[in-house]
């Protein structure tokens, strides 16, 4: 591991579970939290946006089998079963994050 890689490992270590806009060497920005981190990778939650998210949402969980408006509480009835997803999982190389920045959750 170069003395960067060392440094962007610690910093993400330090803000572990943290709120940040995180910066690519492409001079990518995007915010997420930091979930995981390992001698090679960041783990990242990085929020959908709405237009990414009627791209993921699948029609069956909200109204599953058998007569419309009947069933299984998650199965048949719209409007109950799995919550909207809210993250996805993205996954950075260390070296290829030049900066990191602490956001506030509001």
């Amino acid at each position: 591991m170069n003395n960067d890689t060392k440094h962007m490992y610690d910093l993400c270590k330090n803000h572990m579970h943290s709120y940040v806009l995180a910066q690519t060497t492409d001079g990518t920005q995007f915010d997420g939290i930091i979930t995981g981190l390992d001698d090679e990778y960041v783990y990242f939650a990085v929020p959908i946006e709405d237009a990414q998210q009627s791209h993921h949402q699948d029609d069956s969980r909200l109204f599953g089998y058998g007569y419309p408006g009947y069933g299984y509480p998650g199965y048949g009835y719209p409007g109950y079963g799995r919550p909207r997803r809210r993250f996805r999982r993205f996954i950075l190389p260390l070296a290829a994050l030049t900066a990191l920045s602490i956001l506030p959750w509001y």
